[in-house]
């Protein structure tokens, strides 16, 4: 067993909801598991109204109680930003992980860290989801150049992100793919899936799950499923909220006569019911024109379905056509060819053993271990 450490992780955790929080409080679950002293300072305030189209950035969840968990940081106070990092100081940490997945934190993230190595000497590691925005902005690059100053070391979760880092700094960063995301409960049967979701048990069902947003393209897999097999055998489930205006889809589903075949729940999705939608599903489906790494693909390898998935960013890094699912080019008669290739199959049951042997890679505890290793060039 490693020696304990006092870490502190810098990002969102609860009361924020999404996948980042989720991941933040996994991390800090398994870390403790392995005999660390672990602290998540989360936001206050996050996102103004601009950056964040959704409903609330808060879950309703309640609180995980094993966690330290200190809603201290407000992203546009910089007074804020300097006590932050005056309390982190105070832990004495081992080790600070800032996240790092947009430029408008660089500021307040970027400043907590160079205020923490003005005081006191510890490892600051940036954890990297992406190091170039899915919409660019004018400033970009000087505040990432601005946040990497802030760190000695970096780990990313995609080749992509890695490539992309190398851009703003020569600093040593090291890559490990994200790990399963496994807390959200063992799965269920289909006929309580179905209970759950008001779903006739007898369909089959493909699953478009997480936000809407353009880079993510359910533009092209509802035009791909209009022009496939699959909307002879399939529903199309889309269960997250909409950051897109719905309209758009809506006109897609409408000029190809969908609708009683395209089943929409546009609103965030809880944690007590993400087992239900993927339980349930036959093929998790991502179909994106950009990516850096995805959860979506974790929580698939967690209730051990196949996934299609685009080759782009991480996510040709995760899935192995024919072996975890289909990979295709993110083009629309590619993803197409996947939908009918998948269509076809007689037996989707070949997938089971290699999800199953794939999933292996994707284990917290090795996870740890390269974000906690020694920083090397």
């Amino acid at each position: 067993m490693s020696v304990s450490k006092k870490i502190v992780i810098v990002g969102p955790a609860h009361p924020l909801r999404g996948g980042i929080a989720a991941f933040n409080e996994r991390l800090a679950s398994e870390l403790i598991s392995e005999g660390h002293q672990v602290s998540i300072f989360t936001f206050s305030f996050q996102y103004p109204s601009f950056l964040f189209p959704g409903k609330t950035q808060y879950s309703q969840d309640p609180a995980p109680d094993h966690l330290d968990i200190r809603v201290r940081i407000h992203s546009l106070n910089p007074l804020n930003w300097i006590n932050t990092a005056n309390e982190i100081c105070a832990l004495n940490p081992d080790h600070v992980i800032l996240r790092f997945w947009l430029p408008f934190m660089a500021p307040c993230l970027g400043t907590i860290g160079r205020r923490i190595k003005k005081k006191i000497n510890v490892r600051i590691t940036g954890l990297v989801d992406n190091a170039i925005p899915h919409e660019k902005r004018p400033g970009d690059e000087w505040l990432i150049r601005y946040f990497t100053g802030a760190c000695d070391d970096f780990m990313t979760m995609s080749h992509q992100v890695s490539d992309d880092l190398r851009k703003f700094t020569d600093k040593p960063c090291r890559y490990h793919p994200h790990p399963v995301y496994d807390q959200y409960g063992l799965p269920a049967d289909r006929t309580s899936a179905a209970t759950a979701l008001a779903l006739p048990e007898n369909e089959r069902y493909l699953l478009f799950f997480g936000l809407v947003r353009k880079y993510k393209g359910l533009d092209l897999l509802l035009k791909a499923f209009a022009a496939s097999e699959a909307r002879h055998h399939f529903k199309l489930i889309i269960a997250g909220e909409f950051y897109d205006k719905p309209d758009y889809y809506e006109q897609i589903i409408r000029e190809n006569s969908l609708q009683d075949r395209i089943i929409i729940h546009n609103r965030f999705i809880p944690d007590n019911e993400v087992k239900y939608y993927f339980s349930i599903s036959d093929l998790i489906t991502q179909t994106y024109r950009t990516a850096t790494q995805s959860g979506i693909s974790q929580l698939a390898f967690h209730f051990e379905k196949p996934m299609l998935i685009t080759r782009v960013g991480g996510l040709g890094e995760t899935v192995k056509d024919g072996v975890s699912g289909l990979c295709a080019d993110p083009t629309l008669p590619a993803i197409t060819d996947a939908l009918n290739r998948f269509t076809a199959m007689p037996d989707h049951s070949v997938f089971a053993e290699g999800i199953k042997s794939e999933k292996k890679k994707y284990l917290w505890p090795a996870f740890t271990a390269c974000l906690l290793e020694p920083a090397r060039l």
